[in-house]
């Protein structure tokens, strides 16, 4: 069935995966796909970003009809600097892995969430280098032995807690197995201004499967704790919302997060009670997920926007590369008057 701009689902698919059958991340992309279908995102206004890793591969398996940008190992969070600051009226999906994230790209992960590009930025996160041949990453389980490299003597980073601590505004962790939690986070992504990181575990089904690792299938499907049931509105179904969320009032507590667009995330609170409001909490759900090694999943982490890196900037209205050169260029008076200044 076509959506609101006349495109079947089919449409907003890519080439081929060419990555290992039942990969994480190919379910991944199928649901960037399902929710750039449902909220009818005109691909030619989507840019695609990523790096070096077999996550990075991805981009070129959804949204077939949007730009994109392959670069090079951990220095993509640049380039999607570069190009939404060109034209802020792009919007930005980026996918990265946990080695081209946590380990060469880590200064730039940081950088971008302090700067607050508006950008979705998804971690296809494994815990494994599976495009060469499957050495530890930065996000490896400590103690974790594969047959060729051994045991993992390292403590694992959690970029989740790096993008709060870093001053990220919107941070949720999800699992490539739980496909509606994964696209309700992607969607709610997208809606969110400035800097939106979503950590998914997507298990390397090749190099790093063992069913006691926790970033394996088996072992993600048997111990998944979701913080919370999460629905997502888009803004021109706010209006409705009473008679979508009356069963869910009635089944426990549920808040409400609202997006600067009037979309809206309904999270109904499980058994662990959690509030992604609440900075403190959210870093203390992290840190004892990582002690206890829990695989907790849901909305971990959100505030009210602050300025992206183009407000910051005062940058114009009209993108830089919709402007004409003379709009560019300052003319002769003018930097003469600026020079004036230094004399």
């Amino acid at each position: 069935m076509p959506n609101a701009l006349g495109l079947d689902r089919s449409e907003y698919k890519g080439a081929q995966s060419t990555l290992c059958p039942g990969c994480g991340h190919d379910s991944i992309s199928n649901q960037i796909i399902s929710a750039a279908y449902d909220m009818n995102l005109p691909m030619w206004k989507v840019a695609k970003f990523s790096g070096i890793g077999c996550s990075s591969k991805t981009p070129a398996y959804f949204l077939k009809g949007s730009h994109g940008f392959n670069s090079v190992h951990g220095r993509m969070p640049s380039v999607a600097t570069g190009a939404t600051l060109a034209n802020h009226e792009l919007i930005a999906i980026a996918v990265s892995g946990d080695g081209d994230t946590g380990s060469i790209g880590m200064g730039q992960f940081k950088h971008v969430i302090r700067r607050n590009v508006p950008m979705v930025y998804i971690i296809e996160n494994n815990g494994v280098y599976g495009l060469t041949k499957g050495q530890f990453s930065a996000t490896s389980d400590e103690g974790q032995f594969l047959k060729y490299y051994g045991t993992n003597q390292l403590p694992a980073i959690d970029l989740c807690l790096e993008a709060i601590i870093g001053g990220a505004t919107f941070v949720a962790r999800s699992f490539s197995g739980d496909a509606k939690q994964a696209q309700t986070l992607i969607k709610a992504a997208l809606a969110h201004k400035g800097v939106a990181i979503i950590d998914i575990i997507s298990p390397c089904v090749t190099f790093n499967n063992d069913p006691k690792g926790n970033k394996s299938y088996e072992y993600g499907k048997k111990h998944e704790i979701a913080l919370h049931e999460i629905d997502f509105a888009p803004s021109g179904y706010v209006q409705g919302r009473e008679e979508i969320m009356i069963d869910d009032y009635a089944e426990g507590e549920t808040i409400e997060v609202s997006m600067h667009d009037g979309s809206y995330i309904r999270l109904k609170k499980l058994e662990r009670g959690h509030d992604p409001r609440n900075r403190m909490e959210a870093i203390r759900q992290l840190e004892e997920a990582q002690r206890e090694q829990l695989f907790v999943t849901g909305l971990i982490y959100y505030e009210e926007p602050r300025p992206t890196i183009g407000e910051t900037l005062n940058l114009a209205p009209t993108p830089l590369s919709q402007m004409q050169g003379d709009q560019l260029r300052p003319s002769a008076s003018a930097l003469e008057d600026l020079m004036k200044q230094y004399m």
